[in-house]
């Protein structure tokens, strides 16, 4: 029996209660939910269903948790039900109810874990988002790996998600770009305020290999080769690096197609209907303090240029009238004072700026060896990139580890850590866990053991502790998966594969042996077992595979 199952038969059985009563069933919610106690020795599960009902039907709640627990105790797959406290009903299952949930979990497969919690949400998420002015480094690759771990779990949970990453094609520092490129082939010094390191000078060439006539021409019109032809390069680079890292996007947006399409002028008309853009000074400005801003902000400057603002106007507007309902913004720790502007120009729109804007932060990562932070790359030459970090410890390890802590807390990586192959490893730890459950299906293929069909599987047998422990771990996996996505929380997932499922089964595998001895026959206990082991795989997969990571079959 699965929670979900669980919490049916605990609302049945208060509508049967309020049917024998005479209580209004109006107070009754559509749906209710059972938790797993932290104290084991309090039951499998636990209901606070009669102290939420209680004031509204006017019954003391312990007697109308007596009332629930009498009912619930004559519904099948409940052992027993103990009223606790000032009304909390701890419930047992009996061992068939409880094991069943292996049998649920395998023929689900990758299915388990998925609801439909947010159906009906169509939620543009955007991250990563770096300018094409050199290569992605650590903090972008934080949101690469949390950014697409959340869209999995966003659409996992029934949203309809389109992830987008946004150029910043347009504005000076393309200008500094495109001259740092033209100084290098020129053999130059880069400008004072332009771009170093050893991709520069790598990009320069590959601009002057397509065009051997670049350094013939005026300055200016070499420096508009550059632009065109370096941001082209840079752009195919960072997207064959994300996709090394297994991070796709659905739409790749320019933000030159905003000017180039006029949408910042239809911005403005938008803003000026809604009343809130006035004239000072020559420049054109929108009334942000009305919704909580610091100040107002400049749209169009006096002498006629668009503000980076403005663009961020336009660049909303051209998602909402994609139809996304909610606009999901990943940002860096140097970005924390946008989030006041932008929910204020959300509300000049005349949205709800909490529930179609949503603004994330991230912070800062460092990368360690031996205890010091690096701080140099060997091409970026002032930031650690996302090829450093996977030259470092890997694609898997990299994306866990990102993923694994809360975006609002400073990450520092231990190359050492990460490369190891111990428990302390978390990745690996974790993986092992994948590569030892398709292990024991391997040896239980060679000597006979097979899983069966449903009908032969007698879950009633699977009643030892840790068996018990093990089936409670991978039931809470459908709830991790939705709180995890509705708080935007990807690291949820990882604590819990750690925390809950390899902890558990490492202790399930030291107690109860899956595979028999020697010519010892094999009976429908180790069957069992067999499918609670090959449940566990299907929850470390799937939850693996909601953080991008692998589920190793071998390590």
């Amino acid at each position: 029996m699965t929670p979900a199952e669980l919490a049916s038969v605990v609302l049945t059985a208060a509508h049967a209660v309020f049917d024998e009563r005479g209580l209004d069933h109006a107070a009754l919610p559509e749906r209710t939910v059972v938790e797993r106690p932290r104290n084991p020795e309090h039951g499998d599960y636990a209901s606070t269903l009669a102290l939420q009902l209680s004031k509204k039907v006017g019954v003391p709640p312990r007697e109308l948790a007596a009332a629930l627990a009498d009912e619930l105790g004559r519904a099948p797959g409940v052992k027993s039900v103990e009223i606790a406290g000032p009304g909390f009903l701890n419930i047992r299952l009996d061992a068939a109810a409880a094991g069943q949930l292996a049998r649920v979990i395998v023929e689900a497969g990758a299915e388990y874990g998925r609801s439909d919690r947010l159906a009906g949400e169509k939620i543009n998420l955007e991250f990563v988002s770096a300018n094409p002015t050199g290569p992605v480094h650590i903090g972008g690759v934080r949101w690469a790996a949390v950014g697409d771990a959340l869209s999995r779990l966003l659409r996992a949970t029934g949203a309809e998600v389109g992830t987008e990453y946004y150029f910043n094609d347009a504005g000076s520092q393309i200008d500094r770009f495109a001259r740092s490129l033209l100084a290098a082939a020129k053999g130059e010094q880069a400008p004072e305020d332009g771009y170093g390191g050893a991709y520069i000078g790598e990009i320069a060439a590959e601009v002057q290999a397509r065009r051997p006539d670049v350094l013939t021409m005026a300055d200016a019109a070499a420096q508009e080769v550059f632009r065109v032809e370096g941001v082209a390069l840079m752009f195919d680079e960072i997207r064959s690096s994300l996709r090394d890292f297994g991070v796709e996007f659905d739409t790749y947006f320019n933000e030159k197609d905003l000017h180039d399409r006029g949408e910042l002028d239809l911005a403005l008309a938008r803003l000026r209907e809604q009343g809130q853009v006035y004239e000072s000074e020559g420049a054109t400005w929108l009334r942000t303090t009305d919704f909580g801003d610091d100040k107002d902000r400049v749209l169009r400057k006096s002498n006629g240029e668009w503000t980076y603002f403005a663009a961020d106007c336009a660049y909303y507007l051209d998602k909402r009238e994609r139809g996304f309902e909610r606009v999901v913004i990943m940002l860096g720790a140097d970005h924390h004072g946008y989030i006041g502007r932008m929910k204020a120009m959300a509300a000049c729109f005349g949205d709800d700026p909490e529930r179609n804007l949503e603004i994330l932060i991230g912070q800062l990562v460092s990368l360690l060896r031996d205890g010091a932070p690096l701080r140099m790359s060997k091409r970026a030459g002032t930031v650690i990139t996302l090829e450093d970090l996977v030259e470092a410890i890997g694609v898997d390890a990299s994306r866990y580890a990102l993923a694994r802590y809360s975006s609002d807390s400073p990450i520092d990586i231990d190359i050492e850590l990460w490369t190891r192959a111990t428990r302390d490893n978390p990745v690996y730890y974790v993986q092992y866990v994948a590569a030892r459950t398709a292990g024991v299906a391997r040896n239980a293929a060679e000597v006979g053991l097979v899983q069966g069909d449903a009908d032969d599987f007698r879950p009633e047998l699977l009643g030892h502790e840790k068996e018990n422990e093990l089936l409670k771990a991978l039931a809470e996996f459908p709830a991790v998966v939705a709180t995890a996505a509705e708080l935007r929380e990807p690291h949820r997932v990882a604590r819990y594969l750690e925390e809950s499922v390899a902890a558990s089964f490492h202790r399930f595998y030291d107690n109860c042996r899956v595979l028999p001895l020697g010519d010892e026959e094999v009976t429908d206990l180790h069957r069992a077992r067999l499918w609670l082991n090959n449940a566990t795989r299907t929850v470390i997969a799937n939850g693996l595979h909601l953080l991008g990571v692998s589920a190793p079959e071998r390590m």
